[in-house]
């Protein structure tokens, strides 16, 4: 299992677009068989237009396979046209203990 924040920062204005096309795109992801687990929202409180997506994956390969998907594509495509920045992704590793 890993975990992956996405951080984005949405132009003013652009916030409620941004979480409705999230609720979305996780509502098609949560229903397929994309190895996602878990995901969640969080949005910066000093910051309103700061957000993070953290998401639970069932591995690497997993998340892999979601980046090179079609659905993701067009998912960055149109939020070039919402976003301030370029999107930055953080892997966090989860070791097993035995």
């Amino acid at each position: 299992m890993i975990n992956v924040g996405l951080y984005y920062k949405v132009k003013k204005g652009h916030e409620e677009e941004f979480e409705r096309t999230f609720n979305q795109v996780m509502q098609m992801l949560k229903t397929s068989s994309s190895g996602i687990k878990d995901v969640k929202l969080y949005q910066d409180v000093n910051d309103k237009q700061q957000y993070m997506i953290f998401t639970e994956w069932e591995s690497l390969e997993s998340f892999k396979n979601f980046i090179a998907s079609r659905p993701f594509k067009e998912t960055t495509d149109y939020g070039k046209s919402i976003l301030e920045d370029t999107p930055k992704n953080r892997i966090f590793m989860n070791e097993t203990s035995i």
